[in-house]
């Protein structure tokens, strides 16, 4: 007795569990296999390949997302400059650098991690220098002020090779102004002219898909040259960075698509490719049978 009860359960419960699918097959006996069924299957399989195909490169890709603060979120109160400029008519003993700004600093003939390189058998002077300034408006400029014996002649003519304010993140293929000078040309101006270039800071936060982040300085710059005559009446030329710090920061951070958002695209696309195929399908099967049955009617 006890037996029958326990295949009775059982029995109950498998034909309940039975009852649950809702994926009822339909008998092979009762379907019917067609050419223009075939010719939608396969198009219908092909379809679904490139559609999965391009959802997998999309969620592969990196996409670069931009978000703006208006609080600065730039950790440091200093900017790392990098400066390389070709003066290719002004020698290297008369070249220097200086650097001030609105908070008082006032160097002249700043001498540390700089490089001086004589080009044009001596004749003129490829300039490089590491230094920091501060967060606040301020200027650095190419001069001649330090030099002990000022030059009868002093010809600024200038090749911009890099200035990059803050970590160098060009190579990471963000579209940005990180290097908006990058082969400036004023080669063709005239001796003792003073060239000026007013630079607007936009300060750039970049984080990676590893979490590590880089702080950077976007910019752009505006340009005058003109003729600067000290109280003396001398002519002093120099090329002048004058620059000014914006609020607002930008933050670029790589993200990649998650899982689920694939998966759920996945299956989307599956089953809803399947889905039209079907109704087109039955269109076309439904109407071949009354085009059939129009020919029957006829023949009759």
């Amino acid at each position: 007795m006890l037996c029958r009860l326990i295949i009775t359960f059982y029995v109950t419960v498998f034909v309940f569990i039975h009852s649950l699918d809702v994926y009822r097959k339909v008998p092979r006996d009762l379907t019917q296999s067609t050419f223009t069924g075939a010719i939608v299957s396969v198009c219908c399989i092909l379809f679904i390949a490139f559609l999965l195909m391009s959802e997998f490169a999309s969620f592969i890709s990196v996409d670069v997302e931009s978000e703006l603060f208006v609080e600065n979120v730039v950790d440091t109160d200093k900017i790392p400059v990098f400066l390389n400029i070709t003066l290719p008519r002004l020698p290297c003993r008369y070249v220097g650098l200086d650097i001030q700004d609105d908070m008082g600093r006032h160097e002249v003939g700043f001498m540390e991690n700089t490089v001086k390189e004589e080009i044009n058998e001596g004749n003129g002077c490829r300039f490089e220098g590491h230094f920091m300034v501060n967060k606040v408006p301020g200027n650095f400029h190419v001069s001649t002020h330090s030099a002990e014996k000022q030059p009868s002649d002093i010809d600024m003519a200038h090749t911009i090779n890099s200035l990059i304010f803050g970590d160098d993140i060009s190579d990471l293929g963000l579209v940005g102004g990180f290097n908006s000078l990058s082969g400036r040309d004023k080669t063709h101006s005239k001796s003792m002219e003073s060239h000026e270039y007013h630079v607007k800071i936009v300060p750039t936060r970049y984080e990676g898909l590893s979490g590590d982040h880089k702080t950077s300085f976007q910019y752009t710059a505006a340009y005058k040259n003109f003729i600067a005559i000290s109280h003396s009446g001398k002519i002093i030329p120099a090329v002048w960075f004058r620059y000014d710090i914006t609020p607002i920061t930008v933050k670029y951070h790589r993200r990649r698509k998650p899982l689920y958002s694939f998966l759920t695209m996945m299956a989307a696309v599956v089953g809803g490719v399947f889905t039209v195929a079907g109704i087109i399908d039955s269109l076309i099967f439904t109407a071949s049978n009354i085009l059939n049955k129009i020919e029957l009617g006829k023949q009759s």
